[in-house]
C-alpha cells in the first residue's frame, strides 16, 4: 500500500523514543577491511535506483528463458562464493551489472547485481552479504512507492549476516501496473524470490501503509495466504514488546493489509516455505528512531532462526 505524508505525528512515537535508538545504518561489524580493498556503497546505488523510478518508466516481464536463467542465477549466487564469475555471467544475461567489494558500514564482503535500466529490463537489485551462509531473503517490492521500505530493507540486511536483499526496479504503477511485482507471478522479482525460498531461505517482505488506512495499528504481521509460521509469531511478539500496536492477521482482520493476494506468499503456501508479510505505518517509516527499533527487533528474531 502507498501513502501520502501526514501532518499528524505517530501515536506510538513517544513510547519508542524512550528506547535507545540504533542507527538505521548500524550493525554488528566485522573487522575493518584493509585500505587496498574496494568499498561498495550499496546504499547509494539503491538510493539512486529508487530516485529514478516513475509510473511512466519502462518495464516488461521476463520471458520463459529469462525466468529459467533467473532461477539458475539465484541458485548460483547461494551455492559458493568461489564461483562469482558464473553468477556474474548469469546475471549479466539478464541485464544486471555485478559489483563486488566491502560494505563500508559492516566491513563485510558483499556483491550487488544491479539492472542497468538502459532497456525495459528494469528488474532492480540483488544485494548479497558474503560473510555467512544465507538463511534469509529480505524483499522490497515497492521501493519509492512504499516510502523508505528500501532503506529499512537495507538496514535489516546489514544487521543479518549472510542475508540477501531483493529490491524491485520499477515503480509499481509502471506498465499499467504490471510492474507491481508483489502481485505479478511472471515478474523477475517473483522468479528470484521463489528460487531463493526454494533453496531454503526464509522470506520477509516489507510494505507500507498510510496511518489513516489502519489508525488502530502501527504494524501488521501476516503470512499472506501461507499458513502461519513460527517466525511470523516471533516477529509479532518482538515488535509488540516495543510498545507498537501490532495487528496479527491470523488473529483478526487488519484492514485488508494481510497480503492474501501477494504472489510470493501464494508461492510459499504451495511450496511449504516460510514467508512473512510486514506492513509498516507511515509513522514508523517516517521516524528514524521508530524504524531503528523495528529493524533491531526484526534482526533479533531472524538471528534466532
Amino acid at each position: 500500500m502507498g501513502n501520502l505524508p501526514l501532518a499528524a505525528g505517530p501515536t506510538r512515537r513517544t513510547v519508542l523514543a524512550t528506547a535507545t535508538a540504533v542507527s538505521l545504518l548500524s550493525s554488528a561489524c566485522a573487522p575493518a577491511p584493509s585500505r587496498a580493498t574496494t568499498e561498495l556503497d550499496a546504499g547509494a546505488l539503491i538510493d539512486e535506483l529508487t530516485r529514478s523510478l516513475s509510473p511512466d518508466g519502462p518495464y516488461r516481464d521476463p520471458d520463459a528463458s529469462e525466468r529459467r536463467t533467473a532461477d539458475r542465477a539465484a541458485r548460483s549466487l547461494l551455492a559458493a562464493t568461489d564461483k562469482a564469475d558464473d553468477t556474474d555471467r548469469l546475471f549479466a544475461d539478464l541485464g544486471f551489472q555485478a559489483r563486488h567489494g566491502i560494505d563500508p558500514t559492516t566491513g563485510r564482503k558483499c556483491s550487488i547485481y544491479l539492472a542497468s535500466g538502459s532497456d525495459d529490463r528494469t528488474w532492480g537489485a540483488v544485494l548479497a552479504d558474503r560473510s555467512a551462509t544465507p538463511r534469509t531473503v529480505i524483499e522490497v517490492p515497492h521501493p519509492g512507492f512504499d516510502i523508505n521500505t528500501e532503506k529499512l530493507g537495507l538496514a535489516l540486511h546489514r544487521r543479518v549476516p549472510g542475508s540477501v536483499l531483493l529490491v524491485a526496479g520499477a515503480h509499481r504503477q509502471a506498465a499499467a501496473g504490471a510492474a507491481d511485482v508483489a502481485h505479478n507471478n511472471r515478474s523477475l522479482f517473483h522468479s528470484l524470490a521463489v528460487a531463493f525460498a526454494g533453496a531454503g531461505l526464509d522470506e520477509i517482505q516489507l510494505h507500507g501503509f498510510a496511518d489513516r488506512n489502519l489508525p488502530t495499528s502501527d504494524i501488521v504481521v501476516s503470512t499472506g495466504s501461507a499458513p502461519t509460521n513460527r517466525l511470523a509469531r516471533r516477529i509479532a511478539d518482538g515488535v509488540s514488546e516495543l510498545g507498537l500496536r501490532t495487528c496479527r492477521a491470523w488473529v483478526r482482520r487488519c484492514g485488508q493489509l494481510e497480503g492474501r493476494t501477494n504472489q510470493q506468499g501464494r508461492a510459499a503456501a504451495e511450496a511449504g516455505t516460510v514467508f512473512v508479510h510486514l506492513e509498516l505505518s507511515w509513522s514508523i517509516r517516517s521516524d528514524v528512531a521508530s524504524g531503528d527499533q523495528v529493524v533491531a527487533a526484526l534482526a533479533e528474531q531472524l538471528a534466532e532462526g
